[in-house]
């Protein structure tokens, strides 16, 4: 059994929509009582027209931070290829400091190609993907921690760098990694992770947790320290809402160990983000 309380969260996805329709909804979700909130890191709208409009999620975020004032916030999750390891954690520094302390640093791999075949950013293996993303959270988690950071990587270096001023949280804030490969990536949740996501079913969920456990007694880390967190789509989910289906769904995971719940809505889903707050969570929060 987690030792972890039961969460819920939004993630609100910035493509195919509007700017208006974003805060909107951003900040019902604040009011509604949700424990996180998230914004997804792409330049091109997925699994859609990618030619459609699709707003940045960085500096998106930003703008949220200061329409919000109780939701934790990240991005589900910030693509490591994208930039410099030293300037993202520069970025999420501002926006803990402007969110008065509410980041969740979300950060993943990186996946989707088309973006990086149409931008000209380097889209490298899958094993130097993985690489870089270590690489990018050990330079990430000294420059929060040290006034001087050295680093000497396959892809990144750092030479007596600073870096001012430090995240609001302290020591720093939580870290959580999405990942679904259970050798390599597993290892990187197992390594520098306060919270891991990933998606697929309850059962799904049970192995990869074994696996990761495994990762955790390897590097003599208790695995109980790590949230596990589930990202559901209802971008194909248009039936009417149903409490009975929905607390089914959260059960079946939280047997497993995934505690936190996080349902990637279209603004259009407003009614179904309401409902789920006032009919469902209260359950889950005595």
């Amino acid at each position: 059994m987690s030792s972890h309380p039961p969460r819920f969260g939004i993630q609100i996805p910035q493509q195919n929509t509007t700017w208006a329709e974003i805060l909107s909804l951003w900040q019902e979700v604040d009011e509604l009582g949700y424990d996180t909130a998230w914004t997804f890191d792409h330049f091109l709208p997925i699994f859609s027209d990618p030619t459609g409009p699709c707003l940045d999620g960085w500096t998106t975020l930003a703008a949220l931070a200061m329409a919000s004032k109780n939701v934790r916030i990240g991005t589900m999750v910030t693509g490591a290829t994208y930039r410099h390891p030293a300037v993202l954690a520069k970025m999420a520094t501002t926006v803990d400091i402007v969110s008065g302390g509410r980041l969740i640093f979300g950060i993943g791999a990186g996946w989707f190609e088309l973006e990086h075949q149409e931008y000209g950013i380097p889209f490298h293996t899958v094993g130097r993907r993985l690489r870089r993303l270590d690489e990018t959270l050990e330079i990430v988690r000294q420059l929060w921690s040290q006034e001087r950071s050295n680093f000497t990587g396959k892809h990144f270096t750092l030479t007596d760098a600073s870096f001012n001023p430090k995240p609001l949280q302290q020591p720093r804030p939580p870290i959580l990694v999405g990942a679904t490969g259970e050798e390599v990536a597993l290892r990187i949740v197992a390594k520098h992770a306060d919270m891991w996501n990933s998606f697929g079913t309850p059962e799904v969920f049970r192995t990869k947790i074994a696996r990761l456990e495994s990762h955790c007694r390897d590097l003599g880390r208790d695995p109980a320290t790590i949230e596990k967190s589930v990202l559901v789509s209802r971008a194909n989910s248009d039936g009417p809402f149903e409490i009975t289906e929905a607390r089914r769904q959260i059960d079946a995971f939280h047997a497993v160990g995934v505690t936190h719940i996080i349902f990637s809505v279209r603004p259009i889903e407003r009614e179904w983000v309401r409902r789920f707050a006032r009919e469902v969570m209260p359950a889950y929060r005595r």
